[in-house]
C-alpha cells in the first residue's frame, strides 16, 4: 500500500515565491539557466543549475559544482529566501493551463515502496543520469525538486483537496513567464491530512509520471542512509522523498514527436514507397496535420504533411508495448528503414515535445537540420498505467506532461 507522509517543507517567505520558482533542472541547458536567472538572485536555479555561479567553461558534473549547490542552498536558508515550517505538513500545489486546473497533493513517497516496487515506472533510466542527481540530493541532504506522481483518482480524496481549496486562501499564488497559473495550499488542518494518508495506505500503487531519474536519485540516496546508518529505526526523514501526486483523471499526457536526419541513403520517393507497406498514406499538402487517433501518424517531409494509418499486422492491440504508436515506428520505420536501433544514443534522431506544436516539426525539416518529421498520437494515461503494471517498460520519450512542476515552492530535507 502507498505512503504518503506530511513533513516540514523549506519554503520561500510568499512575498518572493514567484521569483525562487524556477522551472526543473532538466528542461533547461546551463546557458538558458543562467540567462533566465539573471538579475534574480533568488531563483531556485542558482541550487539546481549551480554551474550557472561557476567560471565559464565549468564542466556540471565537477565536484565544485555540487559544492556550489550546497553552498548556495546554505545561502538562501541563512538569508531566509527558504524558510522550514514548524510542523509536519502536506501541502496541495494546483497549476493551470489553457484554462485547466490540475491538482496535486505534496507529501513525501517512500523509499521502500520504490525498491519494493508499490512506486511503478515505465521507463528506464541512465546510470550518468541518476549519479548526477544522486550527488545533488548527498552534497544539499535535500529533495530540492518534487517528482510528479500519479495514482487512481480516488473521490473522497478529491472532496478533501477540494475542500481545502475552497475554505482557505492560497499561499502562493501566481502565473508564470510561461502563462501557467501556480497556486500553492498549506494543508493546516490535521483531520484532513490524517484522512487523506489514511486513504493513500488503501492506494495499492503510485506511478511515476514525470522525473523517473530524480525519483531513482531520491530512493537510491535514502537506502544508501540506511545502509550506513549502524542505529536505522525506519523512521527517519531519509527514508522518504518528496513528490506532488496527482489523480490520473486530471493529468494529459501530450503528443511526443521525433525528426530524423536524413533517409538512410533513400530518396523522399523510395522512402515513400516503402512506407506504403506499413500505413495507408493521404497526401495532406501544406496545411499542417496533426494525428486525430491511435495508429494514425502526421509526417512532414519535403514541404508536404502526411497523414499516415498504420495496417492491421503492425500493431497488436492485445499487448501493452507492441499497441504503442511509438513501438509502431521505432520497429518498423525508424529501425528497419531508416537505421536508427537505439533512440538514446543515435545522433541521427532527435525529439521534439508536442507542446511546441507541428510548426515546430516544420520549421526543424524546413531549415534543413533535418529530412522528415513524425507527429505522434498521444499516449493514454490508461496505456501509461497499464505499462507500469505489467513490468513493461515504455520505448524511450513516449510521454510529455504539460505543465511541468515549478521548483522552489517547497523542498524536503533529509535530515
Amino acid at each position: 500500500m502507498a505512503i504518503l507522509k506530511p513533513f516540514k517543507g523549506i519554503r520561500p517567505p510568499a512575498d518572493i515565491a514567484k521569483e525562487v520558482a524556477s522551472r526543473p533542472y532538466d528542461v533547461l541547458n546551463s546557458e538558458e539557466a543562467k540567462e533566465e536567472a539573471k538579475g534574480n538572485p533568488y531563483s531556485l536555479l542558482h541550487i539546481i543549475k549551480p554551474e550557472i555561479d561557476c567560471p565559464e567553461g565549468t564542466d556540471e558534473h565537477e565536484p565544485v559544482v555540487y559544492e556550489k549547490a550546497r553552498e548556495n542552498f546554505q545561502k538562501f536558508l541563512e538569508k531566509g529566501w527558504l524558510v522550514q515550517d514548524n510542523d509536519d505538513k502536506l501541502y496541495i500545489y494546483a497549476q493551470t493551463m489553457h484554462g485547466k486546473t490540475q491538482y496535486g497533493i505534496v507529501g513525501c513517497a517512500g523509499v521502500e515502496d520504490y525498491i519494493n516496487g508499490v512506486i511503478k515506472k515505465h521507463e528506464l533510466t541512465r546510470k550518468d543520469k541518476e549519479e548526477d542527481r544522486m550527488k545533488h540530493v548527498r552534497v544539499t541532504n535535500a529533495n530540492m525538486e518534487p517528482v510528479f506522481f500519479t495514482y487512481r483518482a480516488v473521490e473522497e480524496i478529491d472532496t478533501i483537496v477540494a475542500d481545502v481549496v475552497n475554505k482557505t486562501e492560497p499561499e502562493y499564488d501566481f502565473t508564470a513567464a510561461d502563462g501557467v497559473g501556480h497556486h500553492f495550499w498549506l494543508v493546516n488542518d490535521k483531520a484532513a491530512s490524517d484522512r487523506i494518508v489514511e486513504l493513500f495506505e488503501k492506494i495499492p500503487c503510485t506511478y511515476v509520471a514525470d522525473g523517473h531519474h530524480r525519483t531513482a536519485a531520491a530512493a537510491l540516496v535514502g537506502n544508501e542512509k540506511k545502509k550506513n546508518n549502524p542505529d536505522h529505526t525506519g523512521k527517519e526523514e531519509y527514508n522518504y522523498f518528496m513528490a506532488v501526486h496527482f489523480p490520473d483523471n486530471q493529468l494529459t499526457i501530450i503528443d511526443y514527436n521525433r525528426v530524423v536526419r536524413d533517409l538512410n541513403g533513400l530518396s523522399a520517393a523510395e522512402f515513400l514507397e516503402k512506407l506504403r507497406g506499413i500505413f495507408e498514406i493521404e497526401e495532406m499538402g501544406e496545411a499542417e496535420y496533426k494525428p486525430d487517433r491511435i495508429h494514425n501518424f502526421g509526417m512532414y517531409l519535403e514541404g508536404k504533411w502526411y497523414s499516415l494509418t498504420a495496417k492491421a499486422g503492425t500493431y497488436d492491440d492485445n499487448d501493452p508495448i507492441r499497441s504503442l504508436d511509438v513501438t509502431v515506428l521505432s520497429d518498423h520505420v525508424l529501425d528497419r528503414i531508416l537505421g536508427i536501433k537505439d533512440l538514446r544514443t543515435d545522433r541521427r534522431i532527435d525529439f521534439v515535445g508536442g507542446i511546441r506544436g507541428p510548426g515546430e516539426l516544420k520549421r526543424r525539416v524546413d531549415s534543413g537540420e533535418m529530412k522528415v518529421a513524425f507527429a505522434l498520437y498521444p499516449v493514454s494515461m490508461d496505456q501509461l498505467m497499464d505499462i507500469a503494471d505489467t513490468g513493461n517498460i515504455m520505448p524511450p520519450k513516449t510521454t510529455w506532461f504539460e505543465p511541468k512542476l515549478r521548483s522552489g515552492l517547497v523542498v524536503h530535507s533529509l535530515d
